[in-house]
């Protein structure tokens, strides 16, 4: 297509020159050119080639005269080049005092100034030279003051200063005119400051945006809106702000266990139970079954340990499931059932909040040997020591209990069996 263009060009011109030939054949017309005694005749057409020749001769002429300075300046060009080049690959390879030193020296060109001084200045954060860093960011700020300033705020909150790096983000927020990454670092400023209700101001511009991608957005949003839920004073602000979340986002694991959680301590854990009740329903999750059974008030614990009974035929063996239902039925006052549930999920996994459930039921029980045993064991799995004990070191018999095992498709097997590959 481009060459077709160029031919149809080609062929206007043609015929303008040979429109202007027959024109100028019958009357060539006439120029005189008199100067301090000179005098130049010729024809129009003459006069034309004259002048096309003359600019010719000059340009070639300026060219010569700018050749040398041009080579120099190429030079200095290709110079700077490499040096933005080798820079941000030390910089890659962690070599960050040489890094600084080279993207220093390639900022002296004027057209590299503003990436080079940046990576320079990250190049001396990452080396731990802050005010390296800011005095870099000063320099750079007078050629790209939006890069420098957001750059800025990473470093200072990266230091330890988020307060100084909100209020250096906050004006041009508080305007809508931060770009992507400007909304990013005002979001984790706030965060850190404390200020989630700031921090979700950034949410709608970095979804649109689509700066972080889906998994990064998706934790975002779980810090911002899971910190104003744990932060909300009273149960009328809480739910105001669930309401105010989409549906996608009331369907989080995360942000539902945080909200349960926060509406149990403040007084409304019957809604807290049912909205847990119906997300498992939809999704089955460990997480927020545990949690089931941690915010059940006494009141409710029968209630809500028939409920939970119930799920145990679809997951016999999930150990999460078998903790709630032991602290169910400790709080509907049935420590024997209590005990039975804790030592079948110590039995399939051993973990600090079974054995510390395990300890209250001994205890009310009147085992208080065998609950010292529990505690002990739960310290040593909060604090990563060697595989925790089984409950039968803990003065429990476990003999009678039988695990069943399933496969990766859910299929019943005998304790040890390898499954076999799908065919």
């Amino acid at each position: 297509m481009k060459g077709k263009r160029w031919l149809i060009l080609a062929l206007i011109i043609i015929l303008l020159l040979a429109i202007a030939f027959v024109w100028l054949s019958s009357d060539p017309g006439f120029v005189l050119i008199r100067f301090r005694g000179w005098r130049i005749e010729a024809t129009v057409v003459g006069a034309v080639a004259i002048l096309i020749a003359a600019w010719i001769a000059i340009g070639i002429i300026w060219w010569l005269l700018l050749w040398p300075f041009g080579a120099l300046s190429r030079r200095r060009r290709r110079i700077s080049h490499e040096r933005l080049r080798d820079g941000l690959v030390a910089l890659n390879e962690g070599r960050n005092v040489e890094a600084h030193r080279t993207l220093q020296r390639a900022a002296q060109y004027a057209s590299l100034r503003s990436p080079a001084l940046l990576a320079a200045a990250e190049a001396a954060h990452r080396h731990g030279d802050t005010a390296r860093a800011l005095e870099t960011l000063d320099e750079a700020a007078q050629h790209t003051p939006e890069a420098a300033r957001i750059l800025r705020a990473r470093i200072l909150r990266e230091n330890g200063r988020a307060e100084e790096a909100l209020q250096l983000l906050s004006p041009a927020a508080e305007a809508g005119k931060l770009p992507p990454a400007g909304w990013h670092e005002y979001a984790l400023a706030a965060l850190a400051t404390g200020q989630p209700d700031k921090a979700r101001a950034a949410l709608e511009p970095l979804r649109k945006s689509d700066t972080l991608g889906a998994a990064a957005y998706t934790e975002l949003v779980t810090q911002v809106l899971g910190a104003s839920l744990r932060d909300a004073p009273d149960a009328a602000t809480l739910q105001d702000l669930w309401k105010r979340a989409t549906r996608q986002q009331r369907q989080m694991p995360a942000l539902l266990d945080t909200w349960a959680r926060r509406a149990a301590a403040l007084g409304n854990a019957h809604a807290a139970l049912d909205a847990i009740e119906d997300a498992v329903k939809r999704e089955w999750n460990p997480g927020l079954v545990a949690t089931y059974g941690e915010i059940t008030p006494p009141a409710e614990a029968a209630q809500r340990l028939h409920d939970a009974t119930q799920w145990q035929e679809a997951h016999p063996s999930d150990d999460a499931l078998l903790r709630t239902l032991g602290t169910l039925s400790m709080r509907a006052s049935d420590p024997r059932d209590a005990r039975e549930y804790l030592v079948h999920a110590l039995a399939l996994q051993p973990t600090a909040a079974g054995w510390a459930a395990l300890g209250d039921v001994q205890s009310a029980s009147g085992e208080p040997d065998d609950a010292t045993r529990c505690y002990a064991n739960a310290w040593k799995c909060a604090h990563g020591e060697i595989i925790a004990p089984g409950p039968h070191e803990a003065g429990i018999d476990i003999a009678h209990l039988t695990l069943e095992e399933r496969d990766e498709h859910g299929m019943p097997r005998l304790p040890g069996d390898a499954s076999q590959p799908a065919r």
